[in-house]
């Protein structure tokens, strides 16, 4: 990944038309500034891994409300292949009510600037970013098109941000989970930590 999509660079901005609550919506990235964003790139609206995905973080979207997160789901669809996508029931591949914006990048220009469009399928990968209040990467996942992504693994790093911009002297181990030991990021007090597991 090259540019300024990149973990610990300010998030690239962006101004899209977006679809909430079958209405359309002028929606900028700069919106958001003061919440946590996780921005959902998926390859394209009618396909088999996307409606899993999108239904699966809008089922859970009340648990990123509760930690200060909005969502936005992004695909080069249309705003109105969005609305159709929507309006369609999920028995016959559509995804129903969802809780967050859907976006349109028809122009390919949010993929382009966050690096993740696929030129040869014209589509954007399967990429999710984690960007901080105040619009800073701190997460970045990319998966090619044919496997999803987790919603409990998203929920699990996003609290793993949350406490070390809180807590800035502590550092989250692996797999670590909220309510775990974290390290103190000092040579003498980690060994506290490491003395622990042992």
């Amino acid at each position: 990944m090259e540019g300024g999509a990149r973990v610990g660079q300010a998030a690239p901005e962006f101004r899209a038309t977006g679809v909430i609550n079958q209405e359309f919506k002028d929606l900028k990235l700069s919106d958001y500034l003061g919440k946590y964003v996780i921005l959902l790139f998926y390859p394209l609206n009618f396909t088999f891994v996307c409606p899993t995905e999108i239904i699966a973080f809008s089922d859970r979207y009340q648990e990123f409300v509760d930690l200060n997160t909005e969502i936005l789901g992004i695909s080069v669809d249309s705003e109105f292949s969005h609305l159709a996508w929507i309006q369609t029931d999920p028995k016959d591949g559509g995804i129903g009510k969802i809780a967050y914006p859907l976006i349109s990048d028809i122009k390919k220009e949010i993929s382009s600037s966050y690096n993740i469009l696929d030129p040869e399928a014209g589509v954007a990968l399967r990429a999710l970013f984690i960007i901080d209040q105040k619009g800073i990467i701190q997460h970045v996942t990319i998966n090619n098109l044919s496997f999803g992504r987790s919603v409990e693994e998203t929920l699990r790093t996003l609290k793993a941000i949350q406490h070390v911009q809180s807590f800035p002297n502590e550092v989250c181990p692996v797999d670590w989970e909220q309510g775990n030991q974290t390290i103190i990021a000092d040579p003498v007090k980690a060994k506290l930590f490491f003395a622990d597991q042992g």
